[in-house]
């Protein structure tokens, strides 16, 4: 999982963003970026398509034929602008070097190609990342209604190029004029950056895995269910359907009533899960990692089951939930209870069952490892 800086508008995406961010280090934002940002729909109402002046192909700029799949669904209703630290450039030669490591960075991390839709770099130029008709990897929750954009090495407190200010606003405009984008678009995000280029592993286990509420914090029944075969090879995503919980004292009584649910009245040996997520963010420890679940059959001894609390068919879990789940699958890596080239499937991919319910899959669809 990538390291984000959110910086989010007013849109009522705050849960996502950093606690920590007040409206002093907002003025911090470059001027120019906002003045962009805020002002594209104007331009867009007096019928002006700026268009993109140029525009570099993945062929042109040497990607590697990898690819992502999944299709978005045009016009998208969602435009997200990044900024990629540590990836400044100022010419198409130095523009493409810097793409070409930049997807090199993201497919060794488990994304299927480069992020983003498409880039800009301080030379005006816009760079064709997976394109309009495809779903990038940019942001949580978001990939499958959105077109991600990124400028190359635009950091906090400083602008893009005044070429780079204008390549965006073409890009955005001729995004809407040629029906890839809705004009009624909304920007739930103000500009993210990523720390593309720093290691995974380097990550300290404090950062990286979520708070897991134990079994005993939850008051959990005593069980004794066979062992897994470790590391797991599979991260099976579950819905447990029926009741949601948003606060941490109703999650500790739904996990003790999902607990006795399993033994009472599907006579199993524990909670089918190895772990689960509330609404709250917060994961609870169910049989953990070193146990097989009850989940499904013929891959409890070798999956883990993640299942969020709640039925995810209308909607998906809320971010603090989806951020929850994605850290503790990194978390199980690096403590060497997950397999680094596992593969993370629907519960529905692997039996017949509605779970983990059609809004929840499509969040997934768009996760590291994914494999239908």
């Amino acid at each position: 999982m990538l390291w984000w800086l959110l910086v989010f508008s007013t849109l009522g995406l705050g849960d996502w963003g950093d606690s920590s961010w007040d409206k002093t280090q907002d003025k911090h934002l470059s001027k120019g970026l906002q003045d962009l940002l805020g002002n594209i729909s104007q331009l867009i109402e007096k019928g002006s398509p700026a268009g993109v002046s140029t525009m570099v192909s993945r062929e042109q700029w040497g990607a590697d034929a990898i690819g992502c799949c999944a299709q978005l669904a045009l016009p998208v209703d969602f435009l997200v602008t990044h900024h990629v630290p540590g990836l400044e450039c100022h010419n198409q030669t130095s523009c493409s070097q810097r793409l070409r490591e930049l997807q090199s960075h993201h497919v060794r991390n488990g994304w299927c190609d480069v992020a983003y839709n498409f880039l800009v770099g301080d030379d005006g130029r816009v760079y064709e990342g997976v394109g309009w008709n495809v779903q990038g990897v940019h942001t949580q929750g978001y990939n499958n209604i959105s077109l991600g954009l990124a400028f190359f090495g635009s950091s906090r407190g400083h602008s893009p190029s005044p070429a780079a200010l204008a390549a965006m606003e073409g890009l955005i405009s001729s995004a809407v004029h040629k029906g890839h984008l809705s004009p009624l678009y909304v920007q739930p995000l103000l500009v993210k950056g990523e720390s593309c280029l720093s290691s995974q592993q380097n990550a300290s286990l404090k950062e990286v895995c979520p708070l897991i509420v134990q079994r005993s914090a939850w008051d959990a029944r005593e069980a004794h269910c066979p062992e897994m075969n470790q590391p797991a090879q599979y991260v099976i995503i579950i819905h447990t359907a029926g009741r949601t919980c948003n606060r941490s004292d109703e999650c500790r009584v739904l996990v003790q009533d999902i607990q006795s649910s399993f033994m009472d009245r599907l006579d199993s040996c524990d909670i089918g899960y190895n772990f689960l997520v509330g609404q709250d963010g917060i994961i609870y420890e169910g049989v953990g990692w070193s146990v097989q679940g009850s989940h499904t059959p013929s891959y409890n001894d070798i999956a883990l089951g993640l299942a969020f609390m709640g039925t995810f068919s209308g909607s998906p879990p809320n971010a603090a939930a989806l951020e929850a789940a994605q850290n503790l699958i990194q978390c199980s890596v690096i403590k060497g209870h997950l397999v680094s080239d596992y593969l993370l499937v629907g519960h529905s991919d692997v039996t017949n069952v509605l779970s983990p319910g059609r809004a929840l899959y499509n969040v997934i669809k768009t996760w590291p490892h994914f494999r239908h």
